[in-house]
């Protein structure tokens, strides 16, 4: 016989956005139940780099020592061509200054940092969803197996191949990002001379290493080729090929070892509502964009913190949606234009974003980021 399961608030999603959601949830004393399809606590990949105001939304999430002591410090930025001349730099401890200070962070010690001190029985692992239904009391969330999950909310943080807005906003889904339309994720031993975020760019595609340690740097790779097979790994040794020596040692251990190489299509998620009635949508499932300002993480964790204070101030539950989407529209759609206006940059030819980039790229950045030091909850 079929069981159901009554919780205040159902999340969807065992990743960055659920996680903080239920965590941001439990600081205003509403309880809540996520729901993850993996059988385990995933590590969520490989590592992450977390500007300025992620940083703030970690610490409004009471994780300041965790990320002090786990994240890798970023303090500049530097955008390189493939010969190693220097484009742009960013001085990003002047920007953000100490207490919003850059960091890297492996993966599985952010969702780590998330889910600490959350009790066991509020992540449930193995949790394939069937079916969600709607009426003027819950939502309710059918399982494999039979059983049941309702609440007076559901909140899909299930990333951007999201089943519950598949579910229940139909065929509005993922669509290839305009930066690219794939990349390759690794890492690998610090080839030496990398101590900061560095991207370099070529005519056949770009490369960025990020120190997460001081003897490892994750690498993400992106080339221009249309309809590269995920596995080509010789295919990313050609388009690299006379880059600088670190360069090619990082990457050239990673092709070593294609066993750590990921490969991901880059895509994107532009939705004209992010709510259906009981349903709420966050994180990368509502407004993924691409990697460009590395602002994913980011804005699923103030998405979490918005939503968690209107929840716990609101009795409307109809309401709580329209006041999410008032409240984070906005910024989302920042970020959306300001990613829209580089990736257009990034696919101009290759002579011609090389002359523009020691102009547009610190302007871009400032233009970027400076709107986002400052953050409202609700």
């Amino acid at each position: 016989m079929a069981s159901n399961d009554s919780h205040p608030i159902v999340i969807v999603g065992g990743g960055i956005a659920g996680l903080a959601t239920s965590r941001a949830l439990r600081q205003r004393g509403v309880d809540s139940l996520v729901l993850e399809r993996s059988a385990q606590a995933a590590d969520g990949g490989l590592a992450i780099n977390l500007p300025g105001n992620a940083i703030a939304a970690l610490r409004r999430l009471g994780l300041t020592d965790a990320i002090e002591r786990l994240g890798h410090p970023v303090r500049k930025r530097e955008y390189r061509t493939g010969s190693d001349r220097l484009l742009a730099a960013i001085d990003e401890d002047a920007f953000w200054g100490e207490t919003m200070r850059p960091r890297a962070v492996r993966r599985a010690d952010l969702m780590a940092m998330l889910g600490s001190g959350l009790p066991a029985s509020a992540v449930r692992f193995g949790a394939t969803i069937t079916a969600i239904q709607q009426d003027a009391a819950a939502v309710q969330v059918s399982l494999t197996g039979g059983e049941s999950v309702s609440g007076r909310l559901l909140v899909g943080a299930d990333g951007v191949r999201s089943t519950v807005r598949e579910m229940t906003m139909g065929s509005q889904g993922a669509t290839t990002a305009r930066l690219a339309s794939a990349s390759w994720r690794f890492m690998a031993p610090n080839p030496g001379g990398i101590d900061g975020w560095t991207l370099w760019t070529g005519e056949h595609g770009m490369i960025l290493l990020l120190p997460v340690d001081d003897a490892t740097v994750y690498g993400w790779v992106s080339v221009r080729s249309t309809g590269v097979s995920g596995n080509d790994h010789r295919h990313l040794g050609d388009a690299f090929r006379g880059f600088p020596e670190r360069v090619r040692k990082a990457l050239n251990w990673a092709l070593a070892h294609p066993e750590d190489v990921y490969h991901s299509p880059i895509e994107e998620v532009r939705l004209t509502s992010w709510t259906k009635d009981r349903v709420i949508l966050i994180g990368d499932a509502a407004h993924a964009t691409a990697p460009v300002w590395a602002e994913g993480a980011a804005l699923a964790m103030e998405d979490a913190l918005a939503l968690a204070a209107i929840v716990a101030e609101s009795d409307d539950v109809t309401a709580i949606g329209r006041r999410f989407e008032h409240a984070r529209r906005d910024r989302v759609a920042h970020v959306q234009a300001m990613t829209d206006r580089l990736s257009k940059a990034a696919r101009l030819p290759h002579a011609l974003r090389t002359l523009l980039m020691p102009f547009i790229t610190p302007r871009s950045y400032r233009a970027t980021y400076e709107p986002l030091k400052q953050f409202q909850a609700s």
